[in-house]
């Protein structure tokens, strides 16, 4: 919730405790003015719905407290998240370069040191766009250029990306598969290439750190009617238990358990891929059996009509 709107909604509460210290003032006196009356029935009446007011005045505040706790405890969570993964990087930057600078190494050594310091460039840039992808998609007002989109074709995109998870996190090439359901059709979508890159990336990166016993990652690719592409990555993981499904596409929302808690994490990764493939017309969701049993992601994007793009323009 960005400042006006955190503002707007402690105003409608001040407001509502306002109105209800009112209410409860005019059923005071209300039941004042039936010891002295004779209208029993009607002071009666109007005075049950004053209180019937007040109650789910109170229910309404009540439930509003409790999403603000649950809102700050969350993001109490991402920022000593979001610390340590910005702290680490740097930290070993900082020991290489110290190492390099005192010590007189071999070039292998050195060429390794600089392998090292790369993929925590990478780590730090990938928590960074991260942050700001997440910042974007929060801002309602923000509108996509529809004319910076291309035609891109996911089935290329996704097995771009199953390459570059291999690459990232050191994984056996049988680690990962591509499974094309689609049977040959084309899978041209129009869209922005790095968003759609950073979608299925974010999903597979979850993927492989919510796979502690290994990796086992399938992306299945197929149509369905209506000119819809799907696309599910499924891994063999610590899985979602049922009541945290669609908690899992909130910001700053990360699943509870003790295994789950000793993943690294900023609670943005599920809440960016959704507000992507929603930006494009489509959606995400999560299927798991529960705690230990894996989980799919499906993303369904809208399909490209047939003769409506060239190839020589696709990105």
């Amino acid at each position: 919730m960005n400042i006006t709107r955190r503002r707007g909604a402690i105003a409608f509460f001040i407001t509502l405790g306002i109105c209800l210290v009112g209410l409860a003032v005019a059923l005071n006196v209300g039941w004042i003015i039936v010891n002295v009356n004779e209208r029993r029935i009607a002071m009666l009446v109007l005075g049950i719905i004053f209180f019937a007011v007040i109650i789910a005045g109170v229910v309404l505040n009540t439930i509003f407290l409790v999403r603000e706790i649950r809102r700050n405890e969350r993001q109490d969570s991402f920022l000593n998240a979001v610390t340590h993964e910005l702290k680490t990087p740097i930290a070993s930057f900082r020991l290489y370069l110290d190492t390099l600078q005192r010590r007189p190494l071999e070039e292998t050594q050195r060429q390794e040191f600089y392998a090292r310091m790369r993929e925590d460039n990478d780590r730090l840039l990938n928590t960074v766009e991260q942050i700001l992808r997440a910042g974007e998609a929060g801002a309602k007002g923000v509108l996509r250029n529809q004319k910076a989109r291309l035609p891109v074709d996911l089935r290329s995109l996704t097995q771009a990306c199953l390459n570059e998870t291999i690459r990232r996190h050191h994984l056996a090439a049988d680690a990962v598969q591509l499974a094309d359901e689609s049977q040959g059709a084309e899978m041209m979508v129009n869209g922005d290439a790095d968003s759609l890159r950073s979608a299925l990336l974010n999903v597979m990166d979850n993927a492989v750190k919510y796979s502690p016993a290994g990796v086992h990652i399938t992306a299945e690719i197929s149509t369905v009617p209506r000119g819809i592409a799907v696309l599910r990555i499924s891994d063999t993981g610590m899985g979602i238990p049922p009541a945290q499904l669609k908690r899992v596409f909130h910001r700053f929302y990360r699943v509870g358990g003790n295994a789950a808690a000793k993943v690294k994490g900023t609670g943005l990764g599920l809440f960016i891929v959704r507000a992507i493939a929603r930006q494009h017309g489509g959606d995400a969701t999560a299927q798991s059996h529960g705690e230990g049993r894996g989980t799919t992601i499906t993303l369904q994007l809208p399909l490209m009509l047939p003769g409506t793009y060239s190839k020589e323009n696709t990105a």
